[in-house]
């Protein structure tokens, strides 16, 4: 896997830019991975974020849109206006997460 340097750390990622080694993300990465794909971090956005790093932790896999909705409490819609067209390969990606199963 390619080391990149983010946030002034070397970050391993895969061949589409995602983190591989969930330990190596902290909130100064996310920042920089949100604004790369512009997008402005605010409570809601990080309230995500959280949700999805620590149902990881449990799961083992990322959530998918359906299940940030039904566990996570966030209505697709609304992740649709914080993580405009690819929310959920968006929101992964922030969270320095692999892109959902299902995921193009």
């Amino acid at each position: 896997m390619p080391v990149v340097e983010i946030a002034g750390k070397p970050i391993h990622v895969n061949e589409e830019g995602f983190l591989t080694e969930y330990g190596e993300w902290d909130t100064d990465i996310a920042k920089v991975l949100a604004k790369q794909i512009e997008v402005d971090l605010t409570d809601e956005h990080w309230k995500i974020i959280n949700f999805l790093r620590e149902d990881f932790k449990v799961q083992g896999e990322t959530a998918t849109s359906r299940r940030v909705q039904t566990v996570g409490g966030v209505p697709v819609k609304e992740q649709f206006a914080l993580f405009p067209k690819k929310p959920a390969k968006k929101m992964a990606y922030i969270a320095g997460l692999p892109k959902p199963k299902g995921c193009v």
